[in-house]
């Protein structure tokens, strides 16, 4: 029987919905700049919580996206996936009139979901005593609403669904997307994440399990991967949206094309709920099995934007991993964490991850880490971890890592594009 013959995929649409950006251009600027996106919480009140900043959205009003209506039923994790598709389906240039619907999907991800309205609605059940839940209640929590939002406004009948698998939600849409282009099931499929769970029961159930940064009056430089001195992540929120399509048909309507899905990795820890692998197995089994997918050599790989969470395991464990797989070419990629600039963005961080590791490869920088004074003792200091400045260098293969509560690993690997 004939092996079937796998379809290219490409990226030719970028959305980006975050705390140093509300569009990718602005995206983009901050990252090579290297700002800090946390604040103090305007929100709520904060001073019975431990942690009392994050990287938030900046400038975010929903009337000008949004009908009053559509606010109404819409929570603002669903909002700002919706916002951030949007950019993404304008940038392709992609006219749905002219497309085959059926062949179009979304796909999904988020992994605390519409977290902000569950607690609004129980909390004033409880305050009120009787039952008064809202008629919009039960749709607006629930996680698959971007992508049925996203297909019924532009009525697209391919694949539709969501993606939980904590931090690495998003990351999962991707893979899910990507296998189902390379199989020719669909021509172009809208995946990406978002979150938004800065509220007070997100800020103190991750206080509790003692996961956030505690630098109140340091907090912009609170976010610090693989600092001797970090002390938690740093909690964000925000949506990053990708246009995936087959190549032949992005070849056909003459689409720009950012890059390349060269391979993907996926694994399981098998070991904790909340730490990761002390041998680090998972991960390094999900960059293996990206490098095998894109049939590469680990020494081609030239740049690898961490999950890199500013959490004493989670930093150890991935660069354990990390010089595990590479072992002496390790020294000549560039090594960075977007995080440390846009915090931890829990499920919606895979997506923007990997848009902050798509542009790199036709910008030809490098976004630093920033907050990076000492690098932990722990950890090789001759490593490249792009140190502060933004870092120029010309590159063909970039690398995104992402990992989620539960031990679920994924690893992404672009390139820089080539007609073939």
């Amino acid at each position: 029987m004939p092996r079937l013959k796998l379809k290219r995929v490409v990226v030719t649409g970028l959305g980006i919905l975050s705390p140093i950006g509300n569009n990718v251009e602005d995206f983009w600027f901050s990252l090579v700049k290297g700002e800090s996106g946390a604040n103090f919480i305007k929100y709520f009140d904060t001073s019975h919580l431990k942690t009392r900043f994050a990287c938030y959205l900046k400038e975010y009003f929903p009337e000008n996206f949004f009908s009053k209506k559509e606010i109404r039923k819409l929570d603002y994790c669903t909002q700002y996936g919706i916002v951030a598709s949007e950019e993404a389906i304008k940038d392709s240039g992609l006219d749905f009139s002219k497309e085959n619907r059926e062949r179009i999907g979304v796909i999904w991800g988020s992994g605390m979901g519409s977290f902000s309205t569950l607690e609004w609605e129980i909390s004033h059940f409880v305050k009120k005593g009787y039952p008064q839940y809202s008629p919009f209640f039960i749709t607006k929590t629930m996680i698959d609403i971007t992508s049925g939002f996203l297909t019924i406004k532009h009525g697209l009948q391919g694949p539709s669904y969501a993606t939980v698998s904590s931090c690495a939600s998003s990351a999962n849409a991707l893979v899910h997307a990507f296998n189902i282009l390379q199989l020719g099931k669909t021509d172009v499929i809208i995946t990406g994440g978002s979150e938004s769970a800065i509220t007070e029961a997100g800020i103190g159930g991750f206080n509790a399990l003692n996961a956030l940064s505690t630098k109140n009056e340091k907090h912009k430089s609170a976010s610090r991967p693989f600092d001797k001195k970090r002390d938690g992540f740093v909690l964000g929120e925000g949506a990053g949206s990708l246009v995936l399509e087959e190549y032949e048909h992005a070849k056909s309507r003459n689409s720009k094309i950012y890059a390349e899905i060269a391979g993907i990795g996926i694994s399981s820890d098998a070991y904790h709920i909340t730490a990761p692998h002390p041998l680090s197995i998972g991960i390094t089994i999900a960059i293996k099995n990206a490098i095998n997918d894109a049939k590469i050599k680990p020494s081609e790989v030239e740049h690898i934007n961490t999950h890199g969470t500013s959490t004493y395991l989670g930093d150890l464990s991935e660069i354990r991993a990390i010089k595990a797989v590479f072992g002496k070419s390790v020294y000549n990629i560039n090594i960075n964490s977007t995080k440390s600039m846009t915090g931890h963005l829990l499920g919606a961080s895979g997506a923007i991850e990997s848009v902050a590791s798509i542009l790199p490869l036709s910008k030809s920088i490098i976004p630093p880490t920033i907050n990076l004074s000492e690098i932990d003792e722990e950890i090789d200091t001759r490593l490249n971890l792009t140190p502060k400045k933004a870092q120029k260098r010309t590159l063909n293969i970039s690398m995104c890592n992402n990992f989620g509560l539960g031990g679920h690993n994924v690893c992404i690997i672009f390139k820089k594009y080539e007609r073939l």
